[in-house]
């Protein structure tokens, strides 16, 4: 069973005759093949819960057609899809205990009493909370409740799961933390997925396949690292983590950036002359002695995150800036001059903006 989305359009309607509709989708084209994990990521307003909603049938679309397994859904009501839905409030029925929760949604199926009780067991066994199916809502944690909402969603064996920033609401160590969890979970049911994320991390750790909205539009798909080493576009590259970008021309000796020349492989290589931009991660550079090979460069910044440091330096005689991940350990002090190597493999060549 494979769900098909063929151009797609979703435009809503304005406050009055003089004010004119917002397109919010623009001819979205998508396959998402029975099994698959597929991550729809973009920025907030690029049109990502709409998509959503259209699959679900909760938005109706201007133009175009949601398709599964060739048949048109475009008078098939919500609940008629065998879609399962999670939103980021979960949505969870305070006056149900976790196990009536997780019940609804095979009670509604018409589910004899003990094939629910069955299910609910299987379900809560699969996010590790069988131990809980007594508790009222109100005594889970944020965590335990997405979970539960989880297991709501997966229990009466939808046909398609569609997850609306089911982290969100959570705080950053918490998701960290869950994320993994969900991602193997989703894998062990083998339940075809679309999940809606603003959240780079969650979606690179998730999915099987990506799709990068940009404007209602999409900008990038495609199995997920190869999206995320080969970004076709500035937007996409930077928006999964690119954050050194420069202009640059293909040379005989390789891709000159006025301050290096980087050597890259045929398949990466545009014509010779023709302007790039050259995109590459703070952890694909290294930093080293001062008076080694490389260009040399001034740190003016430093920032701590996480694990690691953020360096912003200076290019000496070009003044080009480079983010660089250093380590926590020892690292140049701020007006130190070293030299920077860029790993090759780690870059991205992207046509240069006209």
């Amino acid at each position: 069973m494979t769900l098909q989305v063929r151009g797609l359009a979703v435009e809503f309607p304005g406050a009055s005759r003089r004010d004119p509709g917002a397109r919010v989708l623009h001819g979205i084209d998508l396959t998402v093949p029975t099994g698959r994990i597929v991550s729809v990521l973009g920025p907030s307003g690029s049109g990502k819960s709409t998509l959503l909603r259209a699959i679900t049938g909760l938005v109706r679309p201007t133009e175009g057609a949601i398709l599964w397994d060739g048949d048109d859904l475009a008078g098939v009501p919500p609940d008629r899809r065998g879609f399962g839905l999670m939103f980021q409030d979960h949505a969870l029925f305070p006056h149900r205990d976790v196990a009536a929760n997780v019940a609804y949604g095979p009670e509604m199926k018409g589910m004899d009493r003990h094939a629910v009780a069955a299910r609910v067991a299987d379900m809560l066994e699969l996010v590790g909370l069988a131990d809980r199916a007594g508790a009222r809502i109100d005594q889970l944690s944020g965590g335990e409740q997405q979970r539960i909402a989880l297991a709501r969603a997966l229990a009466p064996a939808p046909r398609l799961l569609l997850l609306d920033e089911p982290l969100g609401a959570l705080d950053r160590v918490l998701r960290d933390r869950l994320v993994n969890d969900l991602s193997e979970m989703l894998r062990r049911v083998g339940t075809t997925v679309v999940y809606v994320t603003h959240d780079q991390d969650e979606a690179l750790t998730i999915a099987d396949h990506l799709v990068i909205l940009r404007g209602g539009r999409i900008e990038q798909e495609g199995p997920t690292e190869e999206v995320w080493r080969r970004p076709r576009t500035e937007f996409v590259g930077r928006f999964l983590g690119m954050v050194n970008s420069h202009p640059a021309r293909l040379t005989r000796g390789g891709v000159d950036l006025g301050w290096v020349t980087l050597k890259v492989g045929p398949a990466e290589a545009p014509r010779e002359g023709e302007p790039v931009t050259v995109m590459f991660r703070p952890g694909a550079v290294g930093v080293g002695d001062p008076d080694g090979p490389g260009p040399r460069a001034v740190l003016e910044r430093r920032l701590i995150g996480g694990d690691r440091i953020r360096g912003t330096f200076r290019v000496e005689g070009n003044g080009a800036t480079v983010h660089v991940d250093l380590g926590l350990s020892a690292t140049p002090r701020v007006g130190e001059s070293v030299t920077l190597t860029i790993d090759p493999t780690q870059v991205a060549l992207v046509p240069h903006p006209t």
